[in-house]
């Protein structure tokens, strides 16, 4: 008997219809999708997977772009941006550049290999669904195809001061976002939890007994008020909030706990840092003595001047267009769940999902200033440094991603509903 789903958009609880590769199954009621029908999720995945190491290998390894000046010539990696900030004193910025483009993404692809050649072991080992937690965790902040559009907005601006060589990196981290891309596509997350199921490595498949003469294997009763939803591996569990996920061991709570209280403090904060980072300059290009400090929205204009119109509007919507949406929509969704406003829910929780996946490409404006920074270092000739309206940028970009994390969208269909649903900020 198919087995029961709790929505993770609306909180809708469905009975989910039998598999058939190739067909997704979507929430009725706000067009979440809540399975992926995939055809070979598993072997298509791992054979992209591997083929990814190699690629993130050339890609890190290897020389990135190269400059030539005035018979001067200076190379650059992957990772030489993140030293560049670093030097200039920025260290926070540093880190959070080095892991998002180096660091996560082989992070996500070891993770994501050793999930899958585990389940081809016999016995497979039993920290697998901690793993794949965190695999799925580290999704977002695994940016390597935002670095690479960064990277194409920066050529445009170097080709005016030097020669600029294309390295093998470039090519390399192209075909590595193309195969990530590609492994995504076919890769199915809810296919991997089912399979840890079925091969017994989780604590739901270890405590399940098969089912008696007369009995049966699942219940066909509705689910109850102690039926709570993993958020994680989307598990319909018979447990106490609280209590951990029997599939995949994360906490279980009806709601994102405080969803809404952080929620308000990480866009507040991000609203206050957005002022100083469009107000003070993200770098500052000095050639041949002459110069100043550049602004995003004084980059947007110069792409503009110079003819760039669609590089121009790239840009001012992943930088200024793009936090703008976040911070008014995710302020808006909050007012509408105090308020207990009944509109829109669909379209709202569309908004939701659509600033849930687009805020990690407000990046760009800080990864163009990364390449920048790591190749134009040639003292009184031409230089780029980082300044403070990059780091504010790069804050803002993390608190609200963070923001949209912490925002659980059930909560305006339980506002809709009326005072029966869970309340505000009950946490549970």
């Amino acid at each position: 008997m198919p087995g029961f789903r709790e929505c993770h958009d609306c909180g809708k609880l469905l009975r989910m219809p039998p598999f058939r590769p190739g067909a997704d199954v979507c929430c009725p009621r706000c067009d979440a999708v809540l399975r992926r029908g995939r055809e070979r999720p598993l072997g298509t995945a791992l054979a992209l997977g591997l083929a990814c190491l190699p690629l993130y290998g050339v890609a890190v390894l290897a020389p990135f772009l190269g400059l030539a000046l005035l018979g001067q010539g200076r190379d650059s990696r992957v990772g030489t941006g993140a030293i560049g900030f670093a030097q200039d004193g920025f260290w926070p910025l540093s880190a959070v550049v080095a892991l998002c483009v180096v660091a996560l993404p082989l992070l996500r692809i070891l993770l994501r290999l050793a999930v899958l050649c585990g389940l081809r072991l016999r016995r497979p080992p039993a920290r697998l669904p901690v793993l794949f937690r965190w695999h799925e965790r580290l999704g977002p902040w695994a940016m390597p195809e935002v670095f690479l559009f960064g990277a194409l907005v920066s050529y445009t601006r170097l080709v005016d001061l030097a020669a600029v060589e294309i390295g093998p990196a470039a090519y390399g981290l192209g075909l590595l976002v193309l195969a990530l891309a590609a492994a995504d596509a076919t890769f199915a997350p809810q296919a991997v939890w089912e399979a840890l199921e079925r091969r017994g490595r989780t604590k739901a498949a270890r405590e399940k007994e098969p089912a008696g003469p007369g009995e049966a294997a699942e219940t066909g009763a509705a689910p109850g008020s102690r039926r709570v939803g993993c958020r994680c591996c989307h598990l319909l569990c018979e447990a106490e909030p609280g209590q951990r996920c029997p599939r995949c061991g994360d906490a279980l709570h009806r709601r994102k706990r405080d969803s809404a209280a952080r929620c308000w403090a990480l866009v507040l904060a991000a609203a206050i840092l957005y002022v100083p980072a469009n107000w003070f300059p993200v770098m500052e290009i000095v050639s041949f003595g002459r110069g100043g400090p550049h602004t995003i929205l004084g980059g947007v204009v110069e792409f503009v001047e110079t003819g760039f119109w669609p590089l121009a509007l790239i840009v001012f919507l992943a930088s200024v267009a793009v936090p703008l949406l976040k911070l008014a929509g995710l302020a808006a969704m909050l007012l509408g769940v105090r308020r207990r406003y009944a509109g829109g829910l669909r379209a709202r929780t569309r908004l939701y999902r659509f600033i849930e996946a687009i805020g990690r490409w407000s990046m760009i404006d800080v990864f163009v200033v990364a390449v920048l920074v790591a190749l134009v270092r040639f003292g009184a000739l031409a230089s780029i440094s980082s300044e403070v309206g990059a780091a504010c940028f790069a804050a803002v970009v993390v608190l609200t991603m963070l923001a949209a994390e912490a925002f659980d969208p059930r909560l305006m269909w339980d506002a809709a509903e009326g005072p029966a649903g869970p309340p505000e900020g009950a946490g549970r």
